[in-house]
């Protein structure tokens, strides 16, 4: 009986936690913003993984409350530890693009959660990746022209226009112009200036 009563609990903070977040989107969609922090912060703190995502969206965008992107970090954080795809981008954006260069640390956290988002379909990570791997300090290049053709089958066409550039100069691949040519064309098509300025 006791066991019922701890499942029965848990499945009524859940559903609370849903609800909840389903009302701070729905808040959200009707610019009541403080109201949606509200809820947000509510099914965040019950350890509902989307509700702390969009907890570190606010907080990032300064909806609903003061920006601040210490507070979205540890948000982001909560929920990417849940293996939450977009938690697991924007918390390694935040560690890449806010942390001390020199930080080991945080940096291979950062490529961990990337890595983790990226191979969860999220393309944006797979894109960062892309380009991360191809301009690093020692770059892989094939390492990143894997992740931006992942990005660019998922419809980025700025990665498509990466992987004309990998063609083109032959970086991670054999050069080929015509691929080159191919890959500017559907960037272009996409509406990708850099693509456009590459094809003339």
């Amino acid at each position: 009986l006791e066991e019922a009563a701890f499942q029965l609990q848990q499945i009524f903070r859940i559903d609370i936690s849903i609800a909840l977040n389903i009302l701070g989107i729905e808040s959200m969609r009707a610019g009541h913003y403080r109201i949606a922090y509200t809820c947000f912060k509510l099914a965040a703190d019950r350890g509902y993984s989307k509700a702390q995502f969009n907890v570190g969206l606010c907080y990032e965008h300064g909806r609903g409350t003061e920006r601040d992107l210490e507070k979205a970090a540890f948000y982001y954080y909560r929920a990417a530890s849940s293996c939450h795809p977009m938690a697991q981008y924007h918390y390694a954006r935040y560690l890449l693009c806010h942390r001390p260069e020199n930080e080991w640390d945080g940096h291979q956290k950062a490529v961990t959660f990337l890595e983790q988002a990226a191979r969860a379909g999220i393309t944006e990570a797979q894109a960062y990746l892309g380009v991360f791997y191809m301009k690093g300090l020692q770059p892989q290049e094939k390492r990143g022209l894997k992740y931006l053709l992942l990005a660019a089958k998922n419809g980025d066409a700025q990665s498509r226009y990466h992987v004309g550039v990998c063609y083109e100069k032959g970086l991670g691949v054999q050069q080929n112009l015509a691929e080159a040519m191919r890959q500017y064309r559907q960037s272009a098509a996409a509406g990708n200036k850099n693509a456009r300025e590459r094809l003339q």
